[in-house]
C-alpha cells in the first residue's frame, strides 16, 4: 500500500447508547498505539484531538422512548463539519468513537465532500445491527440505531441536520448482521439494501459478498466509507461493547475483510465505533481494533508479530 495521510479524529459520543463508557473510546485507541501503528506502516498521521459539540438546542420528539436527542443532534452537526473538513486535506480520515450515533455526522460529512468531487459514496457497514430505525420506529430510544436510515434519506428525521448528500441505499453493503428488529427488516427489504447476515456468511463465506460489493464500488468510481462496530466481532474476542450479540465475525474473518479492503484500494474513510473500555479486559478489544485497522492500512499476515491474546 502506498503511504497515505491519515487524520485521527476523536468522537467521544455516548448519547446514542444506553450504557455509559464509549466516551472513553478515543483515548483507548490512542493508548493502544493506533497512531504509532499507522506510522510504522509508513503512513503520515495527524491526531487533531477530540471534536466537541456546540450548545444543544431544545429538541423534542413524539416518541417518548428517545433519550438524549438534543445532545445527539449537536454531535451530528459538529461531526458532519469535522468529517467534511478532514476529507478536504486527508487521504484517510479515521473517526475514533464513541457510539455508532457518531455516523449520523461522519457519513453525511464524508458524502458531502465526495459529492463536491463528483464521486458517489458507498458505505460498508460492519455491524451486528443494521441501525436502520427511524425516530418513529425505535423502541429502545437509543439513537445509535438510526444512522443508516438517516443518511440513506429515509423520511422522519426532520429534527436531524438537513442532508446535503444522502447516500443511495443501493450503495450500502451490510456484513455480519444478526440482530434485526421487525421494523428495520421491513425497511431494509423496501429499500433492497445489500445485507449479508451471519447465516449467509456461514453458508457462502465472507469473501464472496464483499468481493461483489467492491466490484460495484470500483465500477462506479466510488469512494468507500467503512464503519466498523466492535459488535461485528465475536464477543469472546471483543468483549468491550455494550451490545454484544453471539455469533459474530471471527478473528480470521475480520482480518480477511480488512486485507481485502486494503487490496482493493477503495477505502477513503473509516469509523471505529462502540468501543467501551469500561467493559474491556486489559485492553484486548482496543488492541484488536487497532490490529484490524493495521490490516486495512497495509499490514499483511506475514508482517504480524507473534503476541499473546
Amino acid at each position: 500500500m502506498t503511504s497515505k495521510s491519515c487524520t485521527l479524529i476523536g468522537a467521544p459520543v455516548q448519547s446514542g447508547a444506553s450504557q455509559p463508557g464509549c466516551i472513553m473510546g478515543p483515548d483507548a485507541y490512542r493508548t493502544a498505539r493506533l497512531a504509532e501503528t499507522l506510522r510504522d506502516l509508513g503512513h503520515e498521521v495527524s491526531d487533531v484531538g477530540n471534536v466537541a459539540h456546540g450548545n444543544p438546542e431544545n429538541i423534542t420528539h413524539m416518541n417518548q422512548a428517545i433519550h438524549d436527542l438534543p445532545q445527539t443532534v449537536a454531535w451530528a452537526a459538529a461531526l458532519e463539519k469535522a468529517a467534511f473538513d478532514a476529507a478536504q486535506t486527508s487521504d484517510m480520515p479515521i473517526f475514533l468513537g464513541g457510539d455508532h450515533s457518531l455516523s449520523i455526522g461522519t457519513v453525511p460529512g464524508i458524502s458531502r465532500h465526495w459529492k463536491k468531487e463528483g464521486r458517489p459514496l458507498f458505505v460498508l457497514w460492519l455491524d451486528a445491527h443494521p441501525d436502520f430505525h427511524t425516530l418513529e420506529t425505535t423502541r429502545s430510544g437509543n439513537l445509535h440505531g438510526t444512522p443508516v436510515a438517516y443518511f440513506s434519506g429515509l423520511p422522519g428525521f426532520d429534527v436531524y441536520p438537513e442532508l446535503a448528500a444522502p447516500v443511495d441505499p443501493a450503495n450500502l453493503c451490510m456484513l455480519g448482521i444478526r440482530s434485526v428488529d421487525p421494523a428495520e427488516n421491513a425497511a431494509l427489504a423496501a429499500k433492497n439494501v445489500d445485507v449479508s447476515d451471519m447465516r449467509a456468511i456461514d453458508e457462502h463465506g465472507i469473501a464472496a459478498p464483499l468481493r461483489a460489493f467492491l466490484e460495484r464500488v470500483r465500477a462506479a468510481n466510488g469512494a468507500l466509507h467503512v464503519s466498523l462496530d466492535v459488535d461485528f466481532l465475536e464477543p469472546s474476542i471483543a468483549p468491550a461493547v455494550g451490545t454484544t450479540v453471539p455469533g459474530g465475525a471471527t478473528f480470521r474473518e475480520a482480518h480477511l475483510v480488512m486485507e481485502m479492503l486494503c487490496d482493493a484500494g477503495l477505502v477513503t474513510s473509516l469509523d471505529l465505533v462502540e468501543l467501551n473500555p469500561f467493559l474491556d479486559e486489559r485492553g484486548r478489544t482496543a488492541s484488536l481494533m487497532v490490529d484490524l485497522c493495521a490490516s486495512l492500512m497495509g499490514r499483511k499476515v506475514l508482517d504480524r508479530p507473534t503476541k499473546r491474546f
